[in-house]
C-alpha cells in the first residue's frame, strides 16, 4: 500500500488538487455542505473542540474558518523556557545539522542550501547548526507561534512541489522538504539569526503569516520572492502567533552552530504541544 501511495503522490496533479481543496474549504455557502465536511472532519480525526475558544464547530463561516480556529485564552500554557515548541504536532526529527544536511527519515537528508532556495549566504549562518522538524496533524491547532522571541528580517517565498508530508513519504521521498513549496522567515533572535520555515503539502490550501495575510498560494506566477528589506519593524514576543497553515503541514526551525540545546525528551515521534518547553540558549 505505501509503493501505491508514494506512486500516486508522483503522477496526482498536485498543485490542482490542493487549489480545488482550497475551493472548497473557502466554501460559506451551501451550509449544510460546509457544516457536513466540519462533522465528519471532527469525528474522523477525534479534533477537541472544548480547546477552541468557539466550541460550536456549526458557527464557523468556513471549513477554512474551523480549521484556522484559534484556541481558547487559557488553553495553553507558555512555559518559562529560553526555546518553547511553536505549535501542536509531534517531532518529525531533531538534531545537529551534519555537512550542511538536514536529517529527513530513514536515510533521506536534504542540504539546508536547497531548503533556503538556494541562498548560500543564509544557509552558512546555520553550519554545523541544530534544526527541529515538527509535523502538524489534521487533527491538530494549525496556528504557528514564535519558539523565541525575535525581529523579522526577511522572508523568502520558494515554490515547489505538494509531496504529502507524512512519516511514509517522509522516509520515500527524496528531499522532501527541500522540494515542497515552503516559506522560509528570518528572525533576529537572542539565539542569533533563526529561520522558521513553513512547508506546504497535499491538500494545503494555504499558508499564512500575521503581518502579510496570505503567502501560498501566490497571487501571481509561482517564483522564488524575496523579501529581505521587510517593509515595516515586525518585532514578535516569545508565544506570539506568526502564521496558519490552511490544512495541515510541517514547521522546521533552524538554528546556528552552538547556538541551542534540545531537551532530552524530545526523540522523532514525541508530541510537542504549543508553548512547551523545546530547549534552552547555550550562549
Amino acid at each position: 500500500m505505501d509503493t501505491i501511495f508514494i506512486f500516486l503522490q508522483y503522477i496526482l496533479p498536485q498543485h490542482l488538487l490542493s487549489r480545488c481543496t482550497g475551493w472548497l474549504a473557502d466554501l460559506q455557502h451551501p451550509a449544510w455542505l460546509k457544516n457536513w465536511l466540519i462533522h465528519i472532519f471532527v469525528r474522523r480525526f477525534k479534533v477537541d473542540m472544548t480547546e477552541a475558544a468557539n466550541p460550536d464547530p456549526a458557527s464557523y463561516a468556513s471549513f477554512n474558518a474551523f480549521f484556522t480556529r484559534p484556541l481558547r485564552e487559557d488553553a495553553r500554557t507558555l512555559a518559562a523556557a529560553d526555546i518553547v515548541c511553536p505549535a501542536d504536532g509531534a517531532i518529525s526529527q531533531l538534531g545537529a545539522i551534519e555537512g550542511g544536511r538536514v536529517f529527513q527519515a530513514k536515510g533521506q537528508s536534504f542540504s539546508t542550501w536547497e531548503l533556503l532556495g538556494g541562498d548560500g549566504g543564509r544557509a552558512k549562518q546555520f553550519v554545523d547548526g541544530s534544526f527541529a522538524t515538527i509535523y502538524l496533524s489534521p487533527r491538530d491547532y494549525h496556528r504557528v507561534h514564535m519558539p523565541l522571541a525575535g525581529r523579522l528580517t526577511a522572508t523568502s517565498y520558494i515554490p515547489g512541489k505538494l509531496f504529502s508530508v507524512n512519516q511514509v513519504t517522509a522516509e520515500n521521498v527524496p528531499r522532501l522538504f527541500a522540494r515542497n513549496e515552503r516559506l522560509v522567515c528570518y528572525f533576529d533572535t537572542e539565539a542569533g539569526p533563526v529561520a522558521m520555515i513553513l512547508v506546504g503539502a497535499m491538500i494545503v490550501a494555504g499558508i499564512e503569516t500575521v503581518w502579510s495575510g496570505q503567502v501560498a498560494p501566490p497571487t501571481s506566477t509561482p517564483s522564488i520572492q524575496d523579501f529581505v528589506n521587510v517593509p515595516r519593524t515586525i518585532e514578535l514576543a516569545q508565544g506570539e502567533e506568526m502564521g496558519r497553515f490552511k490544512l495541515g503541514s510541517t514547521v522546521i526551525l533552524l538554528f546556528p552552530k552552538g547556538a541551542v540545546e534540545f531537551d532530552d525528551a524530545y526523540v522523532a515521534g514525541a508530541a510537542t504541544r504549543l508553548g512547551e518547553s523545546l530547549g534552552r540558549i547555550c550562549r
